[in-house]
């Protein structure tokens, strides 16, 4: 991969990764158009980690507090004092459960998926066809802009739900974020906290996918080209401010409007087969 081409990639990654558009089906159509094979899916998770840097740097306070209230009750309960009460009184601390009961049937998915991987992530049409089956999902979440006074409170049921729908997303074409937002969404959370449980949920997923594909370069003996790290680099910069837009999107009720990009794309993608 040359390393314009990186850069070019790193860039969709970035926009595309908070944007509800999918970022991996972005990723499989531009590697097939520059006709990329080498090191895909090193690329694919390395660019992946830099919009996940951007994840850490917009929820930093967030992470601190999760983490605190986590060391505290860990605390607590190597001391053997009287800690279970916490997860009640402790939104933080809540909120952490939520995010490794979510992770875990977004791992097991994952790992079944991952078999397929070359089948996934080589498909044009594949892509298409779940773009504009997420631009169905985003229009539909229109309907379902909760508000701190309506929201459903939060609970491992919701958690379980949105962790699957983000195992799914593992197949290029269905977003992402677009989908555990609008899962969210549909199943009673405001948009603020949809959001919020969105990109944590994601930190766990991303981490364990980076982990799993050093292992597997380790072993083919690949290496991370010049291409790949600006790619992540580019990806960093651009997805720090596509997060920071896509908030601002849905906490201001415009978050379906990325639905017709989407079957735009998905339509083109499909129409480019038939032609």
């Amino acid at each position: 991969m040359e390393i314009y081409q990186g850069i070019i990639l790193g860039i969709v990654q970035g926009l595309t990764e908070f944007l509800p558009v999918s970022s991996s089906g972005h990723l499989v159509l531009g590697q097939i158009y520059f006709n990329v094979t080498e090191f895909a899916l090193l690329f694919d998770v390395s660019v992946h980690m830099g919009t996940l840097a951007a994840v850490v740097v917009v929820y930093f306070s967030d992470i601190k507090l999760i983490l605190t209230s986590i060391f505290q009750f860990l605390a607590k309960a190597a001391a053997r004092k009287p800690c279970s009460h916490l997860f009640s009184t402790d939104e933080n601390l809540k909120f952490a459960l939520f995010i490794i009961i979510g992770s875990v049937p977004t791992a097991l998915i994952g790992f079944v998926l991952k078999n397929f991987e070359h089948v996934l992530f080589t498909s044009d049409t594949l892509v298409g066809c779940m773009l504009i089956l997420t631009g169905f999902v985003l229009w539909v979440s229109r309907n379902y802009y909760h508000n701190e006074k309506t929201k459903t409170v939060f609970d491992i049921k919701r958690a379980v739900s949105i962790g699957i729908v983000q195992g799914f997303a593992v197949v290029p074409g269905i977003s992402r974020s677009g989908s555990t937002i609008a899962a969210g969404m549909y199943s009673g959370l405001d948009r603020h906290t949809a959001a919020k449980f969105s990109f944590l949920l994601s930190v766990p997923a991303i981490l364990g996918a980076q982990v799993l594909s050093f292992k597997d370069a380790f072993k083919t003996g690949m290496i991370i080209d010049p291409a790949t790290i600006y790619g992540t680099i580019v990806s960093f910069v651009v997805g720090l401010i596509a997060l920071k837009l896509l908030l601002k999107l849905v906490h201001g009720g415009k978050f379906h409007l990325f639905a017709p990009y989407c079957w735009l794309v998905g339509a083109l993608v499909l129409i480019s087969k038939i032609i």
